[in-house]
């Protein structure tokens, strides 16, 4: 039997919060600093075209290299304000998989540690109803929706 309080119905949220916000920035400045800091020619000049030479098409590197970076970007972002959470989680989990074949494509023995604390957060997320991201876009248009 689950005892639900107001107080474990509100730290529930908050734990999603927190799960969310953490997820969302880690990935939103990874892609924010990509494309504004270093800018994604480099980027893709001095990382992923360097290090994918001759392992893969460069049409490939290429639009790998856009993806992941404006997937991380902007799903980040989505993730921070709360819209269209699962969309952005599901988009997140595939450059998860993208960054993990590619790394081990690259170089089989990896530091693994940023993929694996980004999908400590993102699984859960996952598998948690929408209904207890109380904090978020996507709760208040669900709020909106709901007849009176």
């Amino acid at each position: 039997m689950t005892i639900k309080t107001p107080i474990m119905t509100f730290n529930r949220s908050i734990a999603v919060l927190t799960m969310r916000l953490i997820l969302g920035f880690m990935f939103f400045w990874q892609g924010h600093g990509k494309v504004f800091k270093f800018g994604i020619d480099k980027v893709y000049n001095n990382f992923f075209k360097k290090t994918y030479e001759g392992m893969l098409p460069d049409f490939i590197v290429l639009g790998t290299a856009y993806f992941t970076t404006f997937a991380e970007l902007i799903a980040g972002f989505m993730l921070v304000i709360g819209l269209g959470r699962d969309w952005a989680l599901y988009v997140l989990a595939l450059v998860l998989v993208v960054v993990t074949f590619g790394h081990g494509m690259a170089e089989p023995i990896w530091d693994a540690s940023h993929v694996l604390v980004r999908a400590l957060l993102l699984l859960p997320l996952l598998l948690m109803p929408k209904e207890w991201d109380i904090f978020s876009l996507d709760h208040l248009i669900r709020k909106q929706k709901m007849p009176a």
